[in-house]
């Protein structure tokens, strides 16, 4: 049977190959969602159902959508999924919590589209898709699957526009947006849905599509509820992100394409690649000594 990988499998690894050992090969794996996350599928679905609308059918049918109304419907379902499928049943935030979230949800919403004219427009473009798969084969019968958030495509310069829509707390600092564990996903996108959909890679332009829940109080200038992020995506670097991902499936899997169970997988413990691992607490599984 074929393995699937997906950036985040890439991503983990790239910080701490052990961690993704004890993830996928030891299969310690675990996933407890918190309000962050279910607001960000949240989010993602209720904006991706406004463009949905406005590309299909009409903008102002699109604006007279009730996102709020959508917003807390699905806030509500994938909360109630997500304590039952990953959380036994535990409420993992606070009704107040809740209640911020969709209230930040909403200002967002409001803003997004009262700019909407700023950031998509159908003069001239048509969109392609939502959760466009992909599904591409690697050497050794490895595949790398993964969904893109929103395909546009620019119908006058023949070029194709790749989304992929984050939510943060106050956007990404100039620290975060050099974080290669983070840019690098686009990168990767554009190669495989250019070999994929055989589009010419020089015709597709990738951009991240942050939606900021917070802005920054007492301060002089006007301030955004979307940040856009448009890393560099040309052949040289595209060219690091594809060695990087042959060094993870030379380490990481045989040439039949199965597990390496014979590697010894390397440790990574920092403040940072530590502060969001779930084995921190477990010295049974990790020392965080390298």
């Amino acid at each position: 049977m074929s393995k699937n990988i997906s950036y985040s499998q890439f991503s983990m690894w790239s910080k701490c190959p052990y961690r993704w050992k004890l993830n996928y090969i030891d299969k310690h794996r675990s996933f407890s969602d918190s309000i962050h996350t279910v607001f960000g599928t949240s989010m993602h679905e209720v904006f991706q159902t406004y463009l949905n609308v406005m590309y299909s059918r009409t903008i102002k049918e699109a604006d007279s959508l009730d996102l709020n109304g959508l917003l807390k419907e699905r806030l509500t379902r994938n909360y109630e999924e997500a304590r039952e499928s990953n959380n036994d049943g535990v409420d993992f935030c606070t009704r107040d919590d809740m209640i911020e979230f969709y209230y930040d949800g909403v200002t967002i919403l409001d803003w997004v589209k009262k700019h909407r004219a700023s950031y998509f427009s159908k003069k001239g473009y048509e969109l392609v898709g939502i959760e466009v798969p992909l599904d591409y084969d690697l050497p050794n019968g490895i595949k790398f699957r993964g969904y893109i958030d929103v395909v546009v495509k620019d119908t006058i310069r023949n070029v194709i526009k790749i989304y992929d829509i984050k939510t943060s707390t106050m956007g990404w600092n100039k620290y975060v947006q050099k974080d290669k564990s983070k840019t690098d996903q686009l990168l990767l996108y554009k190669q495989f849905y250019s070999k994929q959909f055989d589009y010419p890679i020089k015709n597709i332009e990738v951009e991240f599509f942050i939606l900021k829940r917070k802005l920054y109080e007492k301060v002089d200038f006007p301030q955004k509820r979307v940040q856009k992020l448009n890393p560099a995506s040309g052949t040289p670097s595209i060219n690091k992100v594809t060695l990087r991902l042959k060094e993870f499936m030379d380490e990481s899997f045989t040439k039949d394409g199965e597990y390496n169970l014979n590697h010894i997988y390397r440790k990574e413990p920092s403040a940072k690649n530590c502060k969001w691992c779930e084995f921190r607490d477990k010295p049974d599984l990790c020392d965080r000594k390298r």
